[in-house]
């Protein structure tokens, strides 16, 4: 089954691996099920929710046009993430509905202390990956 491959590869761009926190923010009826579950997959566990109170390696953000105030979102997500987490903001590709344009996730990225890197196709939904500053009290 090509799709269940396909989907098995997404958790490897996301740089997803077993033992791995990983919080859902944002799900919706239009969010890719095989995604999700090719992460639970390679994480051995469910997506956290969040309700959840424990420190987490990834933050997936399922964002469109019209969810809000990306910047307000972004500096609340940061919240439980360790030191060295990511946020992959997933938005829907170009030309379908609730597109964001990547400048735009750049652009509320940094007021939230984030760096953005290129995105990376997701079937219908494109990743952005947003990583924390490497400062040095947080080196090790």
């Amino acid at each position: 089954m090509v799709a269940a491959a396909d989907a098995q590869n997404y958790a490897q761009k996301l740089g997803i691996t077993n033992d791995m926190v990983v919080q859902e923010l944002g799900w919706d009826e239009d969010t890719d099920d095989a995604l999700r579950a090719a992460i639970e997959e390679a994480i051995g566990s469910e997506l956290l929710d969040e309700e959840t109170d424990d420190v987490v390696d990834v933050v997936l953000l399922w964002w469109r046009d019209g969810d809000g105030d990306l910047v307000d979102e972004l500096l609340n997500v940061i919240t439980p993430l360790a030191d060295d987490g990511v946020v992959w903001v997933l938005t829907p590709k170009t030309g379908q509905p609730g597109h964001v344009d990547p400048s735009g996730i750049a652009e509320s990225a940094t007021p939230a202390g984030l760096t953005s890197t290129t995105p990376v196709s997701l079937g219908t939904w494109t990743g952005t990956k947003l990583t924390q500053p490497k400062t040095p009290a947080k080196q090790r």
